[in-house]
């Protein structure tokens, strides 16, 4: 392990102990003078910048910097909330999570006993979601490590607090398979750029290179596919929405992967363009750009 790897982990045990011991409104606040610390710093602002304006140009320069500013604190706020994942995921409901809209979807699902995709993307605290669903039912992560082993350790033991199963991404489809064969949750956040192996879907008006595993294994196993999001209200609660789950088409039909992948990317849009300030945008999102820039539905690299 590096000694930039063993400083950070040191910095993210210090943070997480001092969350703990604050009272959770208190530490939010305490995330969002953190999140102004790091936008002051300028960490990935020229990245979140250029995604502000280059896909909604309609929305002013001021608007922008109002955006960014509080996607910052909202940034803060949900890290000082991965402290203590497991008691905010357990509150009594309307705690924490003051509204839970379209369970019923989810147990529907439950019902027919092919598990079910859950597809979500970088919005909001989106893990406090799936552990908030995993008090109801068994939800798995598929996740991609990070690269420093000990600041994943702490953060999987967090999650694993919180009752969330961890289906690592390098471990291939398989256990993804095996956990929708007991009827258990398998959640995606799949709003990160797929590089050459995804598929060119449009996001915020521009082509956007977009995994297609869930949109596959949902037409290989028939287990439905359902989009679900979480966003911060007053007062430093939260509100979930879930939605019906997404109608698969033919299996035969050549472009059915391709069309399943945009319908789940279409309902993050619109969660975006509702609240932008939820939306990761310190991501480069748009880095792989398509063969031709038709706008239209195709596979990265080719």
């Amino acid at each position: 392990m590096s000694v930039g790897h063993a400083v950070d982990a040191v910095l993210v045990r210090a943070l997480m102990s001092g969350a703990r011991r604050s009272r959770w409104e208190r530490s939010l606040r305490l995330g969002a003078v953190l999140g102004d610390l790091v936008a002051a710093l300028g960490i990935r602002r020229r990245v979140a910048e250029a995604n502000l304006a280059g896909v909604v140009p309609a929305w002013g320069a001021a608007e922008r910097r109002r955006i960014l500013r509080e996607h910052y604190r909202e940034l803060g706020r949900v890290v000082m909330e991965y402290a203590r994942l497991a008691e905010l995921a357990r509150a009594p409901r309307g705690a924490v999570v003051e509204e839970a809209r379209g369970l019923e979807h989810l147990e529907r699902a439950r019902r027919e006993g092919r598990g079910a995709i859950l597809i979500t993307g970088h919005y909001g605290n989106f893990e406090l979601a799936g552990a908030f669903l995993a008090q109801m039912h068994p939800v798995d992560f598929v996740v991609r490590p990070l690269t420093n082993p000990r600041v994943e350790a702490m953060i999987t033991r967090e999650r694993e607090a919180a009752g969330v199963g961890i289906i690592s991404a390098a471990a291939g489809v398989r256990r993804v398979y095996e956990s929708l064969k007991r009827n258990r949750w398998v959640t995606f956040v799949a709003d990160q750029d797929a590089r050459g192996h995804g598929l060119f879907v449009p996001f915020l008006g521009r082509p956007a290179s977009t995994p297609a595993g869930p949109a596959r294994i949902a037409l290989a196993t028939g287990a439905p596919l359902i989009t679900g999001f979480i966003r911060r209200v007053a007062g430093g609660r939260h509100e979930l929405d879930v939605d019906p789950a997404l109608e698969l088409p033919d299996v035969r039909d050549p472009g059915a992967v391709a069309r399943l992948t945009a319908a789940h990317v279409a309902r993050l849009e619109r969660r975006v363009r509702e609240h932008p300030e939820q939306w990761f945008w310190l991501h480069r999102r748009w880095k792989t750009h398509p063969p031709a820039a038709t706008g239209e539905v195709s596979q990265a690299g080719g």
